[in-house]
């Protein structure tokens, strides 16, 4: 058997606390089996993604995109309405 310690804010430890005590886990079964699901599949059991739903990389290509469009950087239009929007999509 080893030891593994963590650092985590005191708001994440507490937040993830109140979701194992209703699930009925304590934090050390949680960890354990985490750890167990990366040995089992070779890799993070599940998909990372921001508060937003989003990939961090989903998330910098938004932001990205939405610097160069503040900057006037691969933007079209503008359009005067839906239908020019469509045909220049469509070219």
């Amino acid at each position: 058997m080893t030891t593994i310690q963590i650092r985590i804010d005191e708001k994440t430890k507490r937040q993830a606390q109140r979701v194992l005590d209703a699930l009925g886990l304590d934090m050390t079964t949680a960890i354990k089996g985490y750890l167990k699901q990366i040995a089992l599949q070779r890799g993070i059991p599940f998909r990372f993604v921001t508060e937003n739903g989003l990939t961090p990389a989903e998330e910098r290509a938004i932001l990205r995109a939405s610097r160069e469009a503040k900057a006037g950087k691969n933007v079209s239009g503008p359009f005067m309405s839906v239908e020019e929007l469509f045909e220049d999509l469509e070219k």
